[in-house]
């Protein structure tokens, strides 16, 4: 059995400007613990897997294709392949999100 602790997991600044702490990877998923500050932004981007966000705290804007919504801590949000995502930190606070994507990239 793998017990994996977010808080004791180490963050770094990704390709987006964002702190990213690793949480998982193989060949059938990639989670990442995604940390935006007050103000932070996802570009939007897409990929060519299946995505879906888990809303761990806070809350924030999470644009998928032309949808956006304010979505708060407890949501699940998903993201078919090829679309166009974007998530923002703009509630005035933090917004931490789970970003699993399968299968890994």
């Amino acid at each position: 059995m793998e017990i994996i602790k977010l808080s004791e997991l180490e963050g770094n600044k990704n390709k987006r400007g964002v702190i990213a702490k690793a949480v998982l990877k193989h060949d059938n998923a990639q989670v990442m613990n995604l940390i935006l500050s007050e103000g932070d932004v996802v570009p939007a981007h897409q990929v060519p897997v299946d995505v879906f966000f888990y809303i761990k705290e806070g809350k924030g804007t999470l644009r998928i294709g032309d949808e956006s919504s304010v979505v708060e801590a407890g949501t699940i949000v998903t993201c078919p392949p090829n679309t166009e995502m974007e998530l923002k930190a703009d509630q005035g606070e933090k917004f931490e999100v789970l970003n699993v994507k399968t299968p890994s990239l």
